[in-house]
């Protein structure tokens, strides 16, 4: 089912979560097992993410380089496959322009139309951390509006190497990423949401946002999404952080601030576990606050660690 039918049809707020897609060598029997309790909630859907292959380039004796792999995920669309068969549940596969071709796109998407998968969200992606921009594969999608417009060309039986319309067409709901505290790249948040109303106009259904531990950034961000005439759903991405580090990583990271309230508390804190509580109790009330006001799902962002959103859900649903 679509995500935008899941959430037409739903009576009250949605319960939903994205995955990291497992490392190289780890277990996808473990993967299932650790996001298992979080069913208890009914997640009618599950993001899964996508990670563009990494590389270092080693200097050999006689001056030659070579390109060695440093990080590849498993794939996406086995992990989709894997998700809806046991949990029968909707899988929504993460698609990058980042690290691929269109064509090679175009074979992603045949491959998730082939074992069932409804939905995609489409994304940009980050350059790799050795690099110090984005820039696309030759032959790529150079922004997310572009690759929502293939996507949707596809819906329409458009293919790259079909001079007509075939019989055979896909029907993805296609999601893309908006930013309450603006895209770190965009100069300004007028630019960024013209942007993201190319990538609607261009047949985007719906948003998820980057996470917020504001919800007035949240509230302000729709605001300004309904004034320049976007319509679409808008579902608020949490995290709740949980380790020391998180404090100044995930800001480093997504470009977000944290509200000086957490702050003091967070502050109090000498443990891994004393954070983890706070950033808990944090999101436990945004939550209430984010559902009272009548949003359509709770998206968390799981980093494939259920114990933490599960009490948090626990407590709100």
């Amino acid at each position: 089912m679509k995500i935008t039918e899941h959430l037409t049809n739903a009576k009250s707020t949605l319960f939903s979560f994205e995955i990291l897609s497992p490392l190289k060598g780890q277990s996808l029997k473990d993967l299932l097992e650790g996001i298992e309790p979080l069913m208890e909630f009914k997640p009618p859907f599950v993001d899964v993410t996508y990670h563009r292959e990494e590389y270092i380039y080693k200097k050999h004796p006689n001056g030659l380089l070579e390109k060695i792999s440093t990080k590849k995920r498993p794939g996406t669309v086995g992990i989709c496959a894997a998700i809806m068969n046991r949990f029968h549940v909707d899988a929504v596969p993460h698609l990058l322009c980042g690290g691929f071709t269109k064509e090679e796109t175009e074979n992603a998407l045949i491959d998730l139309n082939f074992i069932g998968v409804d939905n995609v969200l489409a994304l940009r992606g980050d350059a790799p951390k050795t690099e110090g921009k984005f820039v696309p594969e030759r032959d790529g999608h150079h922004y997310a509006s572009e690759l929502v417009e293939q996507i949707v060309k596809m819906n329409q039986g458009k293919y790259l190497h079909e001079e007509t319309e075939t019989n055979f067409h896909t029907d993805f709901c296609v999601g893309v990423a908006g930013y309450p505290e603006k895209h770190f790249e965009a100069p300004s948040m007028k630019f960024d949401l013209k942007n993201l109303k190319e990538k609607v106009d261009k047949g985007a259904e719906y948003i998820v946002t980057q996470m917020f531990f504001d919800n007035q950034k949240y509230f302000e961000f729709v605001k300004k999404v309904r004034e320049i005439g976007i319509e679409v759903p808008i579902i608020p991405g949490i995290k709740p952080i949980t380790t020391v580090n998180q404090i100044t990583m995930l800001p480093r990271t997504f470009f977000l601030d944290l509200p000086d309230a957490l702050m003091d508390e967070l502050e109090k804190c000498k443990t891994n576990a004393e954070v983890k509580e706070v950033g808990i109790e944090w999101a436990i009330e945004q939550s209430k606050e984010l559902i009272a006001a009548g949003v359509p799902s709770l998206h968390f962002y799981t980093m494939s660690k259920a114990d933490a959103t599960y009490k948090i859900a626990k407590a709100v649903f």
